[in-house]
């Protein structure tokens, strides 16, 4: 079986992520490629896109969220993605499960003795008025019933897990501040989700795996899961098996991908790329290695922006005072800087709609040195 090094495994996932070349897909075709994009910090989904797309106009993104086109809502590992409507609708009841799961993980407690079938039907019946609503709006609703488990854990059951939701804008639309105001998924997009198959078949976790794969892969199973948060895919994998090919990787883990999918030279150049807080680019594995250090693994899952430098996570970024501000993780290079301050201009003028290119890059390494190799 053949093995792929770290570096090919790297480049492959920067084409799939469309972070190798910019692409020129429309909005909502990347979006879909993608399997969507982590949304719990409401503008970070703007500078994902930028990174990934050619002359990406943010209020491209706006204008398909307030038309219905992409939706804000919980989904893969019970976080908050933007996703196409088509998406959240075919794939929602095949994470009722998982989502449910991890709401009693953290409130089980809580939640003891709640009948989870009746919470969802009162909170239903709340929101059949076509008024949206706060999480602690709707909690306080249904508290009555329920006065022991307080707000926060009702509330996260029935938004989160229990009843499909869609957070509507202008909550998500380009630089506007606004807090989370939910609407039933059905309400919202005009039908019902998809139900689930009633044959004992998958084809919901089958096109997962295919879609997964288009975006991440190649990948492990357990990268697969890491993803999407779903236990109970081993039998879709298995219904694909035959459609797919296999690889390993250093570790010696076997790797599934489409046949046909872009596993570009792992020499090819790979250019500086900002991404946002929560990439999935980063998130979306169980063995991040092909793309994060595991000393900086950390920052993964702390919201840290991030810049891929020759593929790989080699510093982090914020904005202070209009400037793009770089904190380099190890030395880089002249090359490298110039790249970096380059590619942060342009950021920094997307940001600021040509206010302002400002860059600062720290001349020092986190943990110590500095910027030159």
């Amino acid at each position: 079986m053949t093995v792929l090094s770290t570096r090919a495994l790297n480049r492959a996932t920067l084409a799939r992520q469309l972070l190798l070349d910019r692409a020129d897909l429309p909005v909502a075709g990347a979006v879909a490629h993608l399997c969507g994009l982590q949304a719990q910090e409401p503008q970070e989904p703007f500078a994902g896109l930028w990174s990934r797309l050619r002359a990406f106009q943010p209020a491209a993104l706006s204008e398909l969220l307030a038309r219905r086109g992409v939706v804000r809502t919980h989904l893969m590992r019970r976080t908050v993605h933007l996703l196409t409507a088509a998406d959240t609708l075919a794939w929602r009841a095949r994470h009722d499960a998982m989502l449910r799961r991890r709401v009693l993980g953290t409130y089980r407690r809580e939640l003891a003795g709640v009948d989870l079938d009746e919470l969802a039907a009162t909170g239903r019946a709340v929101m059949a008025d076509g008024e949206p609503r706060s999480m602690s709006e709707l909690a306080r609703a249904v508290a009555a019933r329920w006065p022991e488990p307080g707000p926060r854990a009702l509330g996260e059951m029935l938004v989160a897990a229990l009843v499909p939701m869609a957070q509507l804008p202008p909550r998500g639309l380009w630089r506007v501040r606004a807090g989370v105001r939910n609407l039933p998924l059905a309400s919202w997009l005009g039908r019902e989700i998809d139900p689930p198959a009633t044959d004992g078949s998958d084809p919901v976790g089958q096109e997962l795996v295919r879609r997964y794969l288009a975006a991440f892969g190649p990948a492990a199973t357990a990268d697969l899961r890491a993803w999407c948060g779903l236990a109970g895919l081993p039998a879709a994998v298995s219904a694909v098996r035959e459609e797919l090919v296999e690889f390993r990787d250093e570790r010696g883990r076997v790797l599934l991908d489409l046949p046909g999918a872009p596993r570009p030279d792992p020499g090819v150049p790979a250019p500086v790329r900002f991404l946002p807080a929560f990439d999935n680019a980063v998130l979306g594995y169980h063995d991040r290695s092909r793309i994060i250090d595991d000393a900086h693994r950390g920052l993964s899952v702390t919201g840290a922006r991030v810049v891929l430098v020759d593929g790989r996570v080699g510093a982090t970024w914020t904005v202070e005072d209009g400037a793009v501000t770089v904190a380099p993780l190890r030395p880089l290079s002249r090359a490298d800087r110039e790249a970096v301050a380059e590619e942060g201009r342009a950021l920094a003028s997307f940001l600021s709609d040509g206010d302002s290119d400002r860059v600062r890059l720290d001349p020092h390494v986190a943990g110590g040195g500095t910027v030159r190799a």
